[in-house]
């Protein structure tokens, strides 16, 4: 189910012709009722009175007969379209059902768990917050890489630092591809380097807005990379976690690996990233 909604969100006027969410609705409902013909037994939070509306109704304080679909479509507010909307709340249910979950079983201790538990890049807006997040992680037995991408003019100053931090070898390529290529080896392998391992590696980008906004394809292909070597990595029990600082506090990115590029907890609400 998630899987699928990770398309419709890349590609939305393919999956839904004029932006409906209602049309998406009866998609959905449509998927759970086939595998219920199937036997398959998979939970699922998006019946008309289902998990997903019943926390969607206490967000934006609607009750509606007609369900999630069109309590979005009434609440879209100027600017963004219902899809943008229903990606943002499901993010944020999402994020608060892990929550919860790892409340119950006790995973809100690690950090780390939280800072993975639904996506490898975690955007930071206040650099006091980073620094208590590496800080953390540091503690735990972590290495962190810093990386200062605001001084990055040009994609090659990008692979001279991120070579030179990892310690990749006189032959890396300086491009997109050999980037994934040795990060795949220090990810999954433990990399060039005599560097301790620890808990895991965390990357962690400094004023990377200032890099997107002169170089914003390359800055979005650099987190899917990370991601999905995260993601491979978490596979043979390892942990890679990538942390962005923006100076920016409405900058967005596309999925990455594809999973979602979150705010962290803290700063999870617009209102929460605004000057004080």
């Amino acid at each position: 189910m998630h899987d699928f909604l990770e398309q419709v969100r890349l590609r939305p006027g393919m999956w839904l012709p004029g932006g409906s969410l209602r049309h998406l609705q009866a998609m959905l409902v449509g998927y759970r009722v086939a595998l219920g013909v199937h036997s398959v037994d998979e939970p699922f939070d998006f019946w008309s009175d289902g998990p997903f509306s019943q926390w969607l109704g206490q967000q934006l304080g609607y009750s509606s007969s007609l369900g999630w679909a069109a309590g979005i479509e009434r609440a879209t507010p100027e600017g963004s379209t219902p899809v943008d909307e229903f990606f943002r709340l499901l993010d944020r249910y999402r994020r608060e059902t892990v929550q919860q979950s790892a409340h119950s079983t006790g995973m809100n201790e690690d950090l780390s768990l939280r800072l993975m538990s639904d996506t490898f890049v975690t955007l930071f807006w206040r650099r006091s917050l980073l620094e208590e997040t590496t800080e953390w992680l540091r503690e735990h037995g972590y290495r962190i890489v810093p990386l200062a991408a605001g001084n990055w003019s040009a994609e090659d100053s990008l692979h001279h630092d991120i070579a030179a931090a990892l310690g990749f070898p006189d032959y890396y390529g300086h491009n997109l591809d050999a980037l994934n290529d040795c990060l795949r080896d220090v990810a999954c392998h433990g990399g060039y380097t005599d560097t301790p391992e620890g808990a895991g590696l965390v990357l962690v980008f400094n004023d990377y807005d200032q890099f997107a906004a002169k170089h914003s394809e390359t800055a979005q292909t650099v987190l899917d990379i990370i991601a999905g070597q995260a993601r491979q990595a978490a596979v043979l029990g390892r942990r890679v976690i990538c942390l962005v600082h923006s100076n920016d506090p409405g900058i967005r990115f596309e999925p990455v690996g594809a999973m979602p590029v979150m705010w962290n907890n803290a700063e999870w609400l617009d209102s929460s990233r605004r000057p004080a």
